[in-house]
């Protein structure tokens, strides 16, 4: 992704593979922090990466399914 400051939920969908109401039910529970600019969320790059490095985590701590 490049380095913009601020992205569009739709953005971030496509940059998390994932559709845009997942996106903002990730930004409703607070899982991803958002920001208002007028009527519209963004998402801060840093808040972005932080969110895929915590999945990172928890799932480098998850046993794999089936694993035994």
């Amino acid at each position: 992704m490049e380095d913009k400051m601020l992205y569009t939920l739709t953005d971030v969908a496509a940059a998390l593979s994932v559709g845009r109401s997942k996106v903002y039910e990730l930004v409703r529970s607070g899982a991803l922090p958002s920001v208002r600019i007028g009527g519209s969320r963004r998402v801060r790059g840093e808040d972005l990466a932080d969110y895929v490095d915590s999945l990172e985590r928890v799932s480098a701590s998850a046993p794999l399914a089936g694993a035994r």
